[in-house]
């Protein structure tokens, strides 16, 4: 049985439609695939940050009472962050969040730069791996712990912190310089207006401290031993290698710690909240932070519209500081000229 012309092309004809569905179809896949892989990512991200940040802004011309559910929420426009603005506390809580992040985070790195200096150049190997570990501990530490451990140590009556005072007050070889100690017993560290702040900063600095080691540790090793050489060759000592040679190829990774340490430390909030035992701050406010403030009035107070409003405040003023930041020290930090 022959197979004729006509038939051939019939057949022709009708693949073509099939095989172009096969070409679509293998288009559509590898167009889908990728998405596929990454519609997890897009997924928690549209859920836990994408809407979460829509709704803020939604719920900060709102008035709502969680508690009351959906039906209570009232609109009212710009009205919150007029609230918001006029009220004491939050400029209390901006004053004390700069002053924490001023005075916590600026020794963080004038321990952590020269600290890491030596750990680079003056050991070598695993003994040098092992002091950068030790001392990153206290970084991936738990805050709540960290912070209940200090609250022990600051304790009036029974803390080892007045303990080791009073110690140093009876020996002859520290008596004249301590001499103060028993006069000013017991020194309440965390009900003083004027202690609770610096208290907070030391456990920041303690805490954040061993971050910036590892930061600066990692940027002194990019730094080429034969610039130490030609530097002593040219007669400078350690500290002129440190300053003149290994510092300034080190202001990427400056500038890099340095925003994380705004950025962080302008959302300070655990630290304050437990050694304060979720007082509302502590005496006067003096512990009270902006991100606190925010957990008062929206956790404490359920005045949830006030609470967005004060976030998108808060951001808009780390958003500030970072950018001055950057203005500053930004192309300069990077390494570039300006």
């Amino acid at each position: 049985m022959s197979i004729t012309g006509s038939q051939i092309d019939g057949v022709a004809v009708a693949t073509a439609p099939a095989a172009r569905k096969r070409r679509l179809s293998k288009s559509l896949k590898k167009r889908l695939i990728p998405w596929l892989f990454i519609s997890p990512f897009i997924i928690l991200f549209l859920t836990f940050t994408l809407f979460p940040m829509l709704f803020s802004v939604y719920l900060s011309v709102h008035e709502w009472n969680p508690v009351a559910g959906l039906s209570s929420m009232e609109y009212v426009g710009l009205a919150n962050y007029q609230l918001t603005l006029t009220d004491p506390w939050l400029w209390q809580s901006l004053y004390n969040t700069v002053w924490l992040a001023v005075v916590s985070g600026v020794p963080q790195h004038l321990l952590a730069i020269p600290v890491a200096y030596l750990l680079v150049t003056g050991l070598r190997g695993g003994l040098r791996h092992f002091y950068t570990a030790f001392m990153f501990i206290p970084y991936i530490t738990s805050t709540v712990a960290v912070s209940l451990i200090f609250f022990s140590i600051y304790s009036a009556n029974s803390g080892i912190l007045n303990q080791m005072l009073l110690g140093l007050s009876d020996m002859p070889v520290f008596s004249w310089f301590f001499s103060w100690v028993p006069d000013v017993m017991p020194i309440r560290w965390l009900t003083s207006s004027d202690l609770l702040k610096p208290s907070i900063a030391m456990v920041v600095i303690w805490k954040y401290t061993g971050f910036n080691i590892v930061v600066y540790s990692a940027g002194f090793l990019t730094v080429s031993r034969d610039l130490y050489d030609a530097a002593r060759v040219d007669g400078c000592n350690r500290w002129q290698q440190f300053w003149h040679v290994a510092l300034p190829m080190i202001r990427p990774f400056v500038f890099f710690a340095v925003t994380l340490t705004i950025i962080g430390n302008l959302q300070l909030f655990e630290e304050p909240f437990v050694l304060t035992q979720a007082q509302s701050g502590g005496v006067a406010q003096a512990g009270l932070t902006a991100s606190y403030y925010l957990y008062l009035v929206g956790w404490q107070w359920l005045e949830m519209g006030s609470a967005a409003a004060i976030s998108w405040i808060l951001f808009l003023f780390i958003a500030i500081a970072t950018s001055v930041h950057f203005y500053f020290n930004g192309r300069k930090g990077l390494g570039e000229d300006r």
